[in-house]
Parts: structure tokens; sequence; C-alpha cells
């Protein structure tokens, strides 16, 4: 089967102008749980079964068939309940500090942008990240985006289960998949020879699960909007520990706090001249050359990011780094971009020479090269010329088959599922 999910992994929910529960503040029917308000109710008020209409005196005169008509309803409801996605919910402070032992608790991770803890809220095991707001945000804005971003369900996403608000501060509240980030898994410090992704399948594989997250989240199949991931990185990747599929982290941040502007028109006129007054936050290596120059937020950075990721994916490399120079003393600027449009512009053989060493030459050097050149596409430097994230997605699952075919022609196993422990 592809790995592409646009047809197969996708839930499509309501979309918000529906017929269905309201999402406004003021419609709002609290829990009687105190630690969490819920921002939608599902409704059982009425079951319309094969269309067809029973009158009441129907029922009247046969009660036994109504009490197990009633009873077989209940179930169907109640399964088709379980298996819908969470309501999204607006967590009280207290109950993130609770979680968080007033934050005292071992961080999962921290950076210049945002801390997060891994730990135990209401019974689930979660991510909790904090991060400052960019800009204010009005409540029924966020209510909305807040339904929106956690009614959305795809296998490449890590779900938003609800946000918490206190001061200048926004916590996230995501589900905890086990695994690790992908340049964990491309790149081990303490074994450089080793990788987990160690066959060219499971690089495709997670090329393919990367292009069709973002596709989705640029597009939201069903839900009729469409969003900004604005945090692609390959240490925002996770690879679930087991089936080796990747998972795409902190969806919705950049929509819930305040980094995509309102008005996107507005802002393409934005100049380097006003850009010093605005704080640009990003990652070196994945930030596309128009977001540095006017801090403007668009899906294109996301296809930018997305590229890079695709070059480290296949050449093992990072992203960016700076070698010493030992003739002039200063320090070289080595880009996996640069080194890729080398090896490009040298062919087959300059990609075979690329494409990471340890997978041992085991891969079918044309659906390679083919892949070189759709990132190198993704990270053009106008971004009128780099393609949508549905032609990319398109792209990249063709040549993932075009990899399950090789790889069934030589015989290789296609289904790997390995251990992501450290050695």
């Amino acid at each position: 089967m592809c790995r592409s999910k646009k047809s197969t992994d996708v839930i499509r929910p309501r979309s918000s102008n529906s017929k269905g529960p309201s999402f406004s503040p003021s419609s709002r029917k609290p829990k009687t749980s105190k630690s969490s308000s819920s921002l939608s109710q599902p409704s059982s008020s009425t079951s319309i079964t094969n269309n067809s209409v029973l009158s009441s005196g129907y029922f009247d005169n046969n009660s036994s068939y109504y009490n197990s008509f009633s009873t077989q309803a209940s179930k169907n409801l109640s399964s088709i309940r379980d298996s819908l996605p969470e309501n999204p919910h607006i967590y009280d402070f207290s109950d993130i500090c609770l979680a968080t032992d007033n934050f005292r608790s071992n961080r999962f991770s921290s950076s210049s942008a945002s801390s997060s803890w891994l730990c135990n809220l209401q019974g689930k095991q979660v991510v909790i990240f904090q991060r400052k707001m960019r800009r204010p945000i009005e409540l029924a804005d966020l209510v909305h985006k807040l339904s929106v971003i956690c009614r959305s369900h795809h296998s490449s996403l890590i779900k938003l289960l609800g946000v918490s608000l206190s001061g200048n501060y926004v916590y996230l509240v995501y589900e905890y998949v086990h695994g690790v980030n992908l340049r964990d898994c491309l790149r081990n410090p303490k074994n450089p020879s080793f990788t987990v992704l160690s066959s060219w399948i499971s690089r495709m594989q997670i090329a393919a699960d990367i292009a069709s997250g973002l596709d989705y989240i640029h597009h939201c199949s069903g839900l009729e909007t469409s969003f900004t991931h604005n945090h692609i990185k390959i240490t925002s990747i996770i690879v679930a520990e087991g089936s080796l599929m990747a998972k795409i982290c902190h969806f919705g941040t950049a929509e819930l706090c305040g980094e995509v502007t309102k008005d996107e028109e507005s802002s393409k006129t934005l100049g380097r001249s006003k850009s010093k007054v605005m704080k640009i936050e990003g990652t070196r290596g994945y930030m596309a050359p128009e977001l540095q120059f006017t801090g403007l937020v668009t899906q294109k950075c996301d296809v930018y990011a997305y590229g890079v990721v695709i070059l480290e994916l296949l050449s093992g490399k990072e992203a960016l780094k700076f070698l010493v120079d030992e003739e002039s003393g200063g320090y070289q600027r080595v880009s996996v971009i640069d080194t890729a449009r080398e090896a490009a512009a040298g062919g087959s053989a300059g990609v075979r020479t690329w494409i990471d060493r340890r997978l041992k030459d085991s891969f079918p050097v044309d659906v390679a090269e083919k892949m070189v050149l759709v990132a190198l596409e993704c990270v053009e430097e106008d971004p009128k010329k780099r393609p949508d994230m549905d032609k990319v997605a398109g792209q990249v699952s063709k040549l993932y088959l075009e990899s399950k075919n090789w790889a069934d022609n030589i015989g290789l196993p296609t289904d790997i599922s390995v251990s992501i422990a450290p050695r």
C-alpha cells in the first residue's frame, strides 16, 4: 500500500460550519470534572436508522421491541463515540502545575523557544509544552482554532489534546508517542556508524509519512481550512518505536501561539527595515530566505524546511554546520543544500556517492536521483518556484511505490520492525 495517507489513514471530521455542536464560548456546557472544560459535547438526542421514521404509537404498542431497539442503539452510539477523536479541552492551569510538580519535574526537552515536560494528566501520559505568546489572540479565535486543530486526525500527526493559558504563556498538551526524534535515529553520537534507518525503504517511508502529514496540515482535508506548521525540522519528527513511522510534532503551535499573522496579505509588504522590530524565531538551516528577510510565516516556508529534512534523510548529514578551516583559521560553512546541488549536477554518479554510505549502495539510484531533485525543488530560494505540498506528497508517494517494487524485485524485506533503543 502506498505510504500516502490521503484516503486511507485520515479521519475526516465534520467541518466547523456544518450542523452540529457549537464551539463558541457561550455555548459550552461544562463537564462535571473541575479539572478541565470540554469545548464541545457530543449530541445523542437524535438517532436515525436506515432512513426510517417510526411513529410513537408504534413503540407504544411494541414496548418490548422498543426496549431492544433502544438498547442496541445505545451500544452503537457508545462504540461510535469511543472511536471518535476526543473533545478538545482548556485545562485549568492548576492541573498543569500539579502534573508537572510546579514545573520541578524532570524536563522532557528544553530550548530557547520552549520547554516541555513528560507527565501524567488526568490519567494520560502526555507531553506539555510551554511557549510564549508571540502576539495577542482573541478568546473566540483561540477557541475556534483549538476546536479545528483538536478535531483533526492523521496518523502522521501527534495529536493535540488541549491547552492552558497563564499570563503570556500558552501550555499545549500533546499525546505522548513512544519513540525518538529523527535526528537521533540518523546520527547517534555514541556510535556514528550505526543508524536505525539502515534500509532505503525505511527512509522512503519516513519521507512519505512527513509529506502526507504536512499536506494534511496545509489543506486539512474535511475541515475546510488550512494551517501552517512553522516548526518543521529534523528534531520535530518522531520515529515511533517498532513501526518506524514518522509523526510530526507541534501541529497547531504556530496558530495558537500567534506566530501566523491574521492578514498575510498586508504582511507581504513587510521589508527589512521593519523586520528589525520583529522577533524572528527559527532554527538555522531550516528557515526559508524570505522568512529571514520579512519574518512572514507561510506554507512555502514549511515546504522549504521539508526539503531540508529530506536532504538530511537521504545523506545522513546535518542541515548546516561550520568546520574549522585550518588554512585560514576561520570557519567554513557546509550546507546540505549546497552539497546536494553539487551531487545532482554530477548526475546518477554524483548522487550515488552523496547518498548516506551506511545504506551500503543498496538503493535504486534512479529513485534516489529523483528524490534529490524533488527536495532541491522544495528549497528553491524563490518561494514562487517551490511546489505545494500536495504535489510534493504525490511525487514522494510515487517514488515510495517505485522503491517498493525495486525491493520486491531483488527480494529485500519491506516490512521492517526494529528496536530504537540506545546502542
